[in-house]
């Protein structure tokens, strides 16, 4: 068991319904990843050598994600997720509660609060009750009910832990054409849908890449 795994080991008994005991536990974790580039460093330059979490990485076109640490059981994940030109979000929720920390950049959250409870919301006329910016330092929780959205600058990098799922779908919203509907996790994706957004290696190495050059690992 290396520094990587220690880290996801302490965080594996959280309560991670309590979000306030999820931002605590998950604020000194990610400080002590943050200020331990080794650590990340290194789990990056094994990835390759652990197909488990290679098959895990995924690469759209305006987000990355790199997943360093996956615990199926009670399914903690620790993640990078680097934005993309162009990157924003339509306001949705969660299927799990998560934690995370900005290393690089810094982007615009918006809180919409819980829609699911009032399924009559049109989401042309979903309030926005708590606008954040996010910069490089930043730690935040976010419990799965939560709608949000969060529109990033260029080659934001945050460093997030995922807790277990709690659910099998979430809730998408676009305010714009007034449509909400439920989307499902990667086990009821079609192998095609699966295939289609998995990380190459080419794709990897170029990101990494981009991590050493921004002087973050």
């Amino acid at each position: 068991m290396d520094d990587m795994d220690r880290v996801v080991e302490e965080l594996c008994w959280l309560d991670w319904d309590d979000i306030d005991e999820v931002e605590l536990m998950c604020r000194e974790a990610l400080n002590q990843l943050a200020a331990n580039p080794g650590i990340v460093r290194a789990r990056l330059h094994d990835l390759p050598n652990r197909p488990e979490l290679m098959s895990l990485c995924e690469h759209y076109d305006i987000l990355d994600k790199i997943v360093l640490a996956s615990e199926d059981d009670p399914g903690v994940r620790v993640r990078l997720h680097i934005f993309l030109p162009g990157y924003f979000d339509r306001p949705h929720n969660h299927r799990w509660s998560y934690a995370s920390t900005i290393l690089h950049g810094h982007y615009r959250h918006y809180l919409f609060g819980n829609a699911e409870l009032d399924e009559q919301v049109e989401p042309s006329k979903l309030p926005v009750l708590h606008v954040r910016e996010e910069p490089v330092g930043t730690t935040y929780a976010l419990h799965h009910s939560m709608v949000h959205a969060v529109v990033a600058e260029p080659f934001t990098v945050s460093l997030v832990v995922r807790g277990p799922t709690v659910k099998e779908k979430f809730l998408v919203m676009d305010r714009h054409t007034n449509e909400a509907w439920w989307q499902f996790g990667a086990k009821d994706e079609s192998e095609r849908e699966a295939e289609k957004k998995q990380m190459s290696r080419t794709r990897f190495a170029e990101v990494t890449g981009w991590l050493e050059q921004w002087g973050l690992f």
